[in-house]
């Protein structure tokens, strides 16, 4: 008869508790983890933030090895970033790729649950032509690292969009890439379309506001009661502004060749504070937004023109962002202020909660959100166990 310390270890191994299958994205809802800021709480604080507010999918734009190992253990689902400064290099080079992905993200696996490397952020559209010609070389030697390291099943490769690269998005179904984008955007597709990848979308309904207030509707961009537009060419009407784009990606994905291609929203969001000219950048408009768009996405469905496609988005941002340069508006995206506490209520609990000056371990263990946590320590246990029995 087998050993039973045998069957146990197998269990342990095989067991679905603790081999899971590694998706890109967990539910429809996300955050981007921002962090230009001096003030901000510590990543060890923030998994305390993310855990309260029952937030799972992170985005951050670099690989913070700080922010990684504080991920550890926690069951949430994390996106590093290569930033724009390491494409040129990384797409010269594939070694450099390679030692990359081994430092900033299989150093950290399992216990840092990984699932993406976005690649660049915002690359075309921007001024910096040389990006654009290093985007690809670096998004194939990211990928090809991390297939060399067993990893490419587990790891998604994207990168993030602007609508800098469409040449007109009203109504939705006109949209398309613009001339001078289409020569880098159309390999950069074809390889995301043999791999698997999304088109990652940031949209702002904010910036398209403030850009043209006089002509675009607050209620529209806000997701309140409105009569919305009519596509013609679509045959549809849209209610709200992030619907309208993210079916402005798909028509334009659809004018390149590539209809069966997944949007994802990476960042959208709307700014609490603003300079004199940024009409609508108030607490009262970020919260309306913010707290319509959670809804929105609760709900699970698909938009008007790709009903059944799941809308998926992370939110830009968990903080209000104190060093980053720009506008002021670019310092008020956060849901959290510095401290930890709401910026405004949409749902959220912030890390300042009444007297106390933070979440206790207690508060936490009490709402459930440490059960992942206690399961992977009791297993540990049982494992150490079994190994001085």
């Amino acid at each position: 008869m087998a050993n039973p310390i045998t069957f146990l270890l197998l269990f342990l191994f095989f067991s679905p508790f603790v081999i899971l299958k590694v998706q890109a994205f967990t539910g429809t809802y996300g955050v981007n983890y921002g962090r230009l800021a001096n003030n901000i709480p510590s990543p060890d604080e923030v998994v305390t933030l993310l855990k309260a507010a029952k937030v799972r999918n992170v985005r951050i734009y670099d690989a913070d090895h700080s922010v990684l190992k504080a991920f550890r253990g926690t069951g949430l689902e994390i996106v590093v970033g290569l930033t724009n400064g390491q494409l040129q290099d990384m797409s010269a080079n594939a070694d450099h790729a390679l030692n990359w992905v081994k430092d900033n993200v299989q150093s950290f696996l399992p216990a840092t649950r990984i699932v993406g490397i976005a690649v660049g952020n915002e690359v075309l559209g921007v001024e910096e032509l040389s990006l654009w010609e290093a985007l690809l070389g670096a998004v194939k030697n990211i990928y090809n690292a991390t297939k060399k390291l067993h990893l490419d099943e587990m790891i998604e490769i994207s990168t993030a969009n602007s609508f800098a690269v469409f040449a007109n998005s009203y109504p939705p179904s006109s949209c398309k890439f613009k001339d001078d984008v289409s020569q880098y955007m159309k390999p950069l597709l074809e390889f995301f379309s043999q791999i698997g990848s999304p088109f990652c979308l940031n949209a702002y309904p904010f910036l398209a506001y403030i850009s043209d207030p006089e002509n675009i509707e607050l209620n529209y961009a806000l997701f309140k009661p409105t009569k919305g537009i009519y596509d013609p060419k679509f045959r549809l009407r849209y209610d709200n502004m992030f619907d309208a784009q993210v079916d402005a990606a798909y028509a334009a994905l659809e004018n390149a060749g590539f209809d069966k291609m997944e949007v994802i929203v990476t960042e959208t969001g709307w700014a609490s504070n603003g300079d004199q000219n940024q009409v609508g950048a108030n607490v009262s408009n970020a919260r309306t937004y913010n707290y319509n768009l959670r809804k929105r996405l609760a709900k699970k469905k698909g938009t008007p023109h790709r009903p059944k496609n799941v809308v998926k988005a992370y939110i830009f941002a968990i903080f209000n962002e104190n060093t980053k340069p720009g506008a002021t508006s670019e310092r008020n995206f956060g849901l959290f202020k510095a401290d930890g506490s709401i910026s405004y209520d949409i749902g959220f609990n912030g890390l300042n909660a009444g007297d106390s000056s933070h979440l206790s371990l207690k508060n936490i263990k009490n709402r459930g959100l440490s059960r992942s946590y206690a399961m992977v320590c009791s297993l540990s246990a049982l494992i150490l166990l079994i190994f001085w029995s």
